[in-house]
């Protein structure tokens, strides 16, 4: 951003400095002996603050651009890209742009610098001049390359912020990588026009050269302005974001009615825009409604979010000649994007950190001490705060009418089975006390173990796989197909019987069945969340209960004067692709 052509150099002429001499200074042969180039003082702190920050936020944008299904080129960057909590870095590195812009700006004028950048000096480059002449005309150009590039990431970065999505993401992430490229040619072009004493100058500062021009303090003014700046969007930012109110009402709304019931025309919903999903009919969006009210006793939440598509199968079995397959990519790797079930989480946190609340963890391995996620996309932790986390799952128990009570905490060391990639360790998200309420119906397999597309054993057969195909409903073969209202893709422990090769042979090749059992007694913490959902033109309803205060460690209480931050996310029959948003909401309970 400050650009490193000085006032010694042959492409710009000096103003006449102040002095009080009635004539000219005397010259002497050394005093005209060409000296290594030198950078004021001012221009070297701007610089240096542009080129960390603007470096900064490349890396860790490039490292979220990996998380994407498909980023060959910043996958490819992978080994050499920060991993961890790099939301707060990426969002202070767009800050501290901010504030470099500003003070640039600032500077530059008060400095009595501004010529320097004229786009008029480009013009040598068309001109029979030396050949140093012309590159100096060229850095001219590559200055506003560069104010074009952090500009563009700028204004795309604020908007994605803001909730919008679409092309922008595309445009912010093409943006990163030719930011990258700038920095290897700006380097390049500063050594053509002056050698290794042309980049030197980065570490030679000088006292800026006092002309007519140049207003008081400079730098000191324009850093002022660059921090009232910062200091002005973040206050801005804070002063905007939504914040739902839990609203006081005197009767409680019937779950079973969802967003019919009464209570909910007299409440406002929250409009959260999320986003760099996938599915979701391409778009990888959803717009999710949130209302809220409780009773004194309860609180109710409703939420209603789009979705083209009813998707609650998954990962189906279907029997072939060699046995029993997974109807599914990805199965071993935790990342599926096929045939899977709808679901929806909502998380509730005391802190306001950038990533969900400083729960997001990025990269193949984040944890020195752990090994890294199965799939390589990262974890969910925090450094010592409780985040609450409820998690509606489609086939496993949120159309029976529960959501999975879940936290996210500190990571606990993993168990051997998790060493192993058998199980899959999950760092500090995971389910709060009391029993499982389902289970895969397959033997679980290290990545290792497993290639995509081999048969799996089987845990237990369905005692009528004609009644169990009927309740399935019509089979779609499209994975992200729309099943039938009301079709069940989940078998109780009842409804089976033990695998044995007898059984098994009783039913015939291209029999699909669930691959989900609904088990244990449905007891304790993990159940304090109660839901009604439905599925109908191109959204899901779903509305919750639970007591205001749980006595729970693992919960956080909606009770006055305690205020919350809560984030949401949609996956569309996807395992861990969810949408997301920046902003967090703010929960206010209502006296």
């Amino acid at each position: 951003m400050a650009d490193m052509v000085h006032g010694r150099d042959d492409l710009t002429a000096p103003l006449a400095p102040r002095s009080n001499a009635a004539g000219p200074p005397a010259t002497s042969a050394t005093d005209r002996t060409p000296k290594p180039p030198r950078t004021d003082v001012g221009t070297l702190v701007l610089h240096w603050a542009t080129a960390i920050a603007f470096t900064v936020s490349l890396f860790t944008g490039i490292r979220i651009a990996a998380d994407a299904l498909s980023a060959p080129v910043s996958k490819w960057l992978s080994p050499i890209l920060p991993q961890g909590e790099i939301w707060t870095w990426h969002f202070l590195a767009g800050l501290t742009l901010f504030f470099c812009a500003g003070a640039y700006l600032v500077y530059m004028r008060r400095s009595g610098l501004a010529a320097r950048n004229a786009l008029k000096k480009s013009r040598v480059m068309v001109m029979p001049v030396a050949a140093k002449l012309r590159y100096g005309g060229l850095n001219v150009l590559l200055h506003w390359a560069a104010y074009l590039i952090i500009l563009t990431m700028t204004a795309t970065g604020v908007l994605l912020y803001l909730g919008h999505g679409g092309w922008l993401v595309q445009v912010h992430s093409y943006m990163a990588f030719v930011g990258l490229a700038y920095i290897f040619i700006h380097v390049l072009a500063h050594y053509l026009f002056g050698g290794w004493w042309q980049i030197f100058r980065l570490f030679r500062p000088a006292a800026l050269v006092l002309t007519e021009a140049v207003k008081p303090k400079p730098l000191l003014i324009a850093a002022c302005v660059g921090v009232a700046a910062i200091a002005a969007i973040a206050a801005t930012d804070w002063t905007t974001r939504d914040t739902l109110v839990i609203r006081r009402v005197n009767a409680a709304p019937d779950l079973k009615q969802l967003l019919d019931d009464p209570v909910w025309a007299s409440v406002s919903p929250s409009r959260i825009r999320t986003q760099q999903g996938i599915n979701l009919g391409g778009t990888g969006e959803s717009l999710v409604e949130v209302r809220a009210v409780h009773d004194g006793k309860k609180a109710y939440f409703a939420f209603r979010w789009e979705d083209p598509t009813r998707s609650v199968r998954r990962e189906p079995l279907i029997k072939k000649e060699d046995g029993w397959h997974i109807i599914a990519d990805n199965t071993y790797t935790d990342d599926v994007t096929t045939f899977y079930e709808d679901k929806f989480a909502v998380i509730f946190s005391t802190s306001a950190a950038f990533g969900s609340g400083g729960v997001s963890h990025l990269g193949p391995k984040p944890i020195a001490e752990y090994q890294g996620s199965r799939n390589g996309r990262g974890y969910h932790y925090t450094d010592g705060h409780m985040v609450d986390m409820w998690q509606w799952k489609a086939s496993r128990g949120g159309l029976l009418g529960e959501v999975d009570d879940m936290y996210i905490g500190p990571p606990r060391p993993p168990n051997p089975s998790e060493i192993a990639m058998v199980n899959r360790y999950q760092a500090g998200y995971w389910g709060d006390p009391g029993d499982t309420p389902y289970t895969y119906n397959f033997k679980l397999y290290a990545p290792s173990e497993y290639k995509e597309g081999q048969p799996v054993e089987i845990l237990r057969l369905p005692k009528d796989y004609k009644a169990i195909n009927k309740a399935m409903g019509t089979w779609n073969p499209e994975p992200g197909g729309t099943v039938d209202d009301g079709s069940k893709w989940w078998m109780f422990p009842e409804e089976t019987i033990p695998y044995s090769p007898e059984e098994d042979a009783k039913i015939p090749v291209g029999t699909i069945i669930p691959a989900v059992l609904i088990t244990g007694k449905h007891e304790g913490d993990r159940y304090d969340v109660k839901a009604a959902a439905h599925w109908a033109d191109g959204h899901w309803s779903l509305v919750t209960s639970r007591d205001l205060t749980t006595g729970s460690k693992y919960d956080q209480d909606f009770v006055p004067g305690k205020d919350l931050y809560m984030w949401v996310s949609v996956f569309d029959h996807t395992q861990t692709r969810h949408t997301r948003h920046v902003r967090p909401v703010r929960v206010v309970t209502q006296d």
